[in-house]
């Protein structure tokens, strides 16, 4: 059994900071509404509260805070049984989609503190046939042509860093066709890739000295043979063919030093997962796809998402969702680092949540595609995530790209 969840901060600060966010944005930033707990900013408003002492505060306990989340939902089930304008609909949807990212989030937390796995998730379970779907070896060719790098007003809820397409150059590349996998990775630590300088960048070289890493972090040294990590609680044999996951942006840029390949940068990764040739195949066409497999929307034999196999599956699973280059699993499995720095898109402004975007432009990389915890809601093709190339704690791998 697991730690109570009353004791356990970190964990209950995350429920509480979703409850706040839905509260701030929908009843009292669109309809008024005083607060419902008078020092709610001073505990959740994540803009304000430094990330080192939110662990700290005097929180609500496990029923206080679960009764605070069951008010708020009340309450806006009650504003939402009237029209709603569409104004009011983008916060009640920011809202949403913010609870998705930590909903995932959570995911990886429990990961990082050793507890059991979630329940109660997944309707598909971990299939015999998702652990020996085996590799997706070779490259996908893309041809050159004019990419539209950004989202559009059809895309429905975007975020302000997506906004809005705009027309970017690309020359013909090979992208690989599935992301690295364990055995792929294992291949360049057992050649002693974290040990030999000529690898890593300078920042990159810096973080594995001061982390003193010899491995991906959940990984254990190899015995008799065998390569296991801690997944969750438990310890569990590495399966060669999944993609490797929880490497930073450092790790997966060593990594293609090694191989002799680089990192897509975005407008590359987007491209190969949404766009499509030309009928002579010569040229990128002008359309785009709305996911890489067409406009249905996402099932669990197309993308590993929504906790749909409870963990990433081998790489050569989810044919259904290959995009029309062959690129496979593009959405879902692992979000996947891209070359490109977080930076806004010309003309950026943001959106009325401020802080989402604009603190963070130059500080992170850009991630693409999804893990098996993302909500598809988030895990569109033009969703940007970011994170620092120091982060090894979330559900990223990395594919690659032969040399220009």
């Amino acid at each position: 059994m697991g730690p109570r969840l009353d004791i356990v901060n970190p964990v209950l600060w995350e429920i509480g900071h979703v409850g706040w966010f839905h509260e701030y944005w929908t009843l009292r930033h669109v309809h008024g509404r005083a607060p419902l707990i008078e020092r709610g900013d001073r505990l959740w408003d994540s803009s304000n509260v430094p990330h080192a002492t939110r662990w700290q505060l005097d929180l609500p306990d496990r029923a206080g805070t679960f009764g605070y989340l069951a008010d708020v939902l009340a309450r806006q089930e009650d504003r939402l049984a009237g029209s709603v304008d569409e104004d009011a609909r983008y916060f009640y949807e920011l809202a949403i989609r913010h609870e998705d990212m930590h909903v995932e989030a959570l995911t990886y937390s429990r990961q990082t503190l050793s507890y059991a796995p979630p329940g109660g998730l997944g309707e598909a379970g971990r299939p015999e046939a998702g652990a020996l779907a085996g590799s997706w070896p070779g490259d996908a060719a893309v041809p050159g042509g004019t990419w539209r790098l950004g989202s559009t007003a059809a895309d429905g809820f975007v975020f302000d860093n997506e906004k809005w397409a705009h027309e970017t150059a690309l020359a013909p590349f090979r992208i690989a066709r599935a992301p690295v996998t364990n055995a792929e990775f294992a291949a360049f630590v057992e050649d002693g890739g974290y040990g030999t300088r000529a690898f890593w960048s300078d920042a990159g070289w810096d973080w594995r000295q001061r982390c003193n890493a010899e491995r991906p972090v959940y990984w254990l040294p190899k015995r008799d043979g065998v390569w296991a990590a801690r997944r969750y609680r438990d310890v569990e044999e590495l399966a060669p063919h999944a993609p490797v996951v929880f490497v930073n942006w450092f790790e997966a840029d060593a990594w293609c030093r090694w191989a002799g390949r680089r990192l897509p940068n975005e407008a590359e990764w987007e491209a190969a997962a949404i766009g499509a040739p030309t009928p002579d195949t010569a040229r990128l066409a002008a359309g785009r796809r709305r996911w890489p497999w067409g406009d249905a929307p996402p099932t669990a034999a197309r993308a590993n998402l929504d906790f749909a196999f409870g963990g990433p599956v081998d790489v050569a699973a989810c044919a259904a969702g290959d995009s029309a280059f062959g690129c496979r699993q593009m959405i879902g499995n692992v979000w996947e680092w891209t070359a490109s720095d977080f930076l806004p898109f010309a003309g950026f402004a943001a959106d009325p949540y401020k802080d989402y975007s604009q603190p963070w432009f130059g500080t992170r990389k850009v991630l693409r595609g999804g893990g098996w915890a993302t909500s598809a809601r988030i895990a569109r093709p033009g969703y940007r995530n970011f994170f620092t190339p120091d982060r090894a704690d979330v559900l990223a791998g990395f594919r690659t790209c032969a040399l220009l």
